[in-house]
């Protein structure tokens, strides 16, 4: 929400700064701002901003001089522009078809290097003799067995959970936020929709999910997460809040 604020207050500040201070045409990388003032400093993290955010959408190549000419040309000058409004909007559309194609790509090439990796490993996991394998290929391991009753697909519950990637890195975790997740398990992850209806309240069980059951090759925006990745869960049932029909 920050960051989005920052962007829709952009064109309002870079046009203040084009008409209070000029704009110096440069391609230059590496550029040391100058941060005399706190609207030197707007200016600076506004572009900073934009200019992340572009980066992580995969725009790597840029003309700065085009945008700067074309900025000035729509707040400044009254002359028509060098290409008409049609003309503009294809350009746009293309080069978005064309980012979205390469995007695609590199979460395809990511993805196959994940699946061969997670397979690998899922393989080994499964010949444990405390791992159980469900016929959807989920694997999970018991860890502290409940005795209170068992959710449905339809169930809301009350868990604490934390989330690894195979590096053990975590991703996400209930604890670490100090209070436990409430969710309908039929608004989850297939994974986590199997896996929790194998459980009863006070158990804590360990899954294995293969990328199928997880976030496949579109996994959640700023997460470090990648396409294809196998995710292993701890995950505590503590409550049943709501018991949902059987299916």
């Amino acid at each position: 929400m920050k960051r989005l604020i920052y962007y829709s207050l952009l064109p309002l500040f870079m046009s203040f700064f084009l008409f209070a201070n000029g704009c110096e045409e440069s391609e230059q990388s590496g550029e040391t701002a100058d941060l005399s003032t706190n609207l030197d400093s707007v200016s600076y993290s506004l572009g900073y901003y934009y200019g992340e955010s572009m980066a992580q959408e995969g725009i790597e190549e840029f003309n700065f001089n085009n945008f700067i000419a074309g900025f000035r040309q729509g707040m400044q000058d009254s002359s028509e522009p060098q290409i008409n409004d049609q003309e503009m909007q294809t350009a746009i559309q293309q080069f978005q078809v064309e980012l979205q194609q390469q995007q695609s790509a590199q979460r395809e090439a990511e993805a196959s290097v994940n699946i061969e990796e997670g397979r690998q490993y899922l393989d080994e996991n499964a010949q444990r003799e405390d791992v159980n394998v469900t016929a959807s290929g989920l694997q999970y391991r018991v860890i502290e067995e409940g005795s209170g009753e068992r959710p449905t697909a339809n169930s809301t519950v009350r868990v604490h959970y934390r989330g690894t990637l195979l590096n053990g890195e975590e991703f996400d975790s209930s604890y670490e936020r100090g209070e436990p997740a409430e969710f309908p398990l039929n608004r989850v992850i297939p994974g986590w929709t199997e896996g929790v209806q194998l459980m009863r309240e006070g158990a804590t069980y360990e899954f294995f999910l293969p990328s199928e059951l997880a976030y496949g090759n579109n996994p959640p925006q700023g997460s470090i997460i990648t396409p294809g990745a196998v995710l292993i869960f701890e995950v505590e049932l503590l409550e049943i809040v709501e018991q949902g029909n059987t299916e």
